[in-house]
């Protein structure tokens, strides 16, 4: 959790705002990702993509 506060922190201080929206979808993608693995909802997210 302190990574992502820190991280935030360098956005605000550097004025980086465009890494924002970028980290976000890596992170959704990121949690798809984890979902797909092993579960059942694995056929209804290969089907989105």
């Amino acid at each position: 959790m302190s990574f992502i506060m820190e991280l935030m922190a360098f956005a605000r201080a550097r004025k980086k705002f465009w890494l924002l929206p970028l980290l976000t979808l890596l992170a959704i993608f990121g949690g798809l990702l984890i979902l797909a693995k092993g579960s059942a909802v694995a056929p209804f997210i290969y089907t989105i993509f």
